[in-house]
């Protein structure tokens, strides 16, 4: 019997998939959809994740790269692809049309739309808001509720101690 690569990497799938049934997270996570996927939501993912479609897990820590990545709980992983959301705290590089973090986050979001409810280093995107912000918004509307650092953007807003609460180009607090 001969074996191709394509034979060599769906048996090494199969393997992993046997081997970590028992475990609570998982090296490798495929997603068509939640919950075609080879893992259910409810492990976590130790490595990397592709999800095609929609991919559903509880945490992650690695590489994570999908259509919709969805985590429930802690990220701290390098994040590419159409929406990120993360329920938890985001720790890496999110890289998304869309970044969504409700909890903390701690790095750099680079996307067309940017959102963290309290965010420690750098928004790049179109729109970027957060609620708690330490460290630089650059894009085109930049907001905060609160901020300890710098806005380079066309509309800058901090509602809460910052230079002005509107304005054009630059805006701060220190």
């Amino acid at each position: 019997m001969k074996l191709n690569l394509k034979s060599l990497l769906l048996i090494g799938l199969l393997m992993l998939s046997i081997a970590g049934t028992a475990a609570a997270s998982t090296p490798i996570q495929l997603a068509l959809f939640n919950p075609i996927q080879l893992k259910p939501e409810g492990e976590s993912v130790e490595g990397i994740r592709l999800s095609l479609i929609y991919g559903k897990n509880s945490s992650l820590t690695g590489l994570d790269w999908g259509l919709v990545s969805h985590t429930t709980g802690d990220v701290v992983a390098l994040q590419w692809g159409g929406v990120g959301y993360s329920e938890g705290n985001f720790t890496g590089w999110q890289n998304n049309f869309i970044n969504y973090t409700k909890g903390e986050f701690l790095g750099l979001q680079t996307g067309f739309i940017d959102y963290a409810k309290t965010s420690t280093g750098v928004q790049y995107g179109f729109i970027n808001y957060g609620e708690n912000v330490t460290g630089l918004q650059l894009g085109f509307i930049n907001y905060a509720q609160k901020m300890t650092g710098l806005q380079l953007g066309l509309a800058n807003i901090i509602t809460s101690g910052g230079f002005m609460p509107i304005f054009p180009f630059i805006n701060f607090s220190f």
